[in-house]
């Protein structure tokens, strides 16, 4: 079965529901597993050296599944099946080592006009397009 690895952009509502309908519309057409991924931001050591291991490693969990709710809530409504999980790291990177270590063949992104930091960078989408290097089987959707 094919995977699609949705990214969920948890400060972007209009975002996160642009990659979820378009996770709807594929599964509709396609049979397709979905997997709604959160990256939470690994602390810095001043921040983390006031928790203990398992405190914080819980706290980003809880974290990540409050901002995985409402794309949770989108496929529920319509009855599609998902598997959600919240990883820790560096954005780009880790969701493209998701998509290697999930065997998803598409990433999705909502589409919305880039920051300041995507007009200097790039956007999200097209770092992870990068990682994954030329001559990949993955195809990145969106902005």
């Amino acid at each position: 079965m094919r995977q699609l690895l949705v990214a969920v952009d948890a400060h972007s509502p209009a975002r996160t529901r642009s990659a979820v309908e378009e996770a709807m519309r594929i599964f509709r057409s396609e049979f397709v597993g979905i997997r709604l991924v959160r990256v939470q931001p690994k602390l810095s050591g001043h921040v983390a050296m006031f928790f203990g291991t398992r405190e914080l490693q819980q706290l980003q969990q809880d974290s990540g599944c409050e901002e995985l709710a409402y794309a949770r809530s989108l496929l529920d409504a319509e009855g599609i099946p998902y598997t959600a999980t919240v990883l820790v790291g560096r954005t780009a990177e880790t969701i493209a080592q998701a998509a290697r270590e999930f065997g998803c063949d598409r990433i999705l992104f909502g589409t919305e006009e880039p920051g300041l930091a995507g007009k200097m960078f790039g956007s999200l989408a097209q770092q992870v397009r990068h990682l994954l290097g030329p001559g990949k089987q993955y195809q990145v959707i969106g902005s």
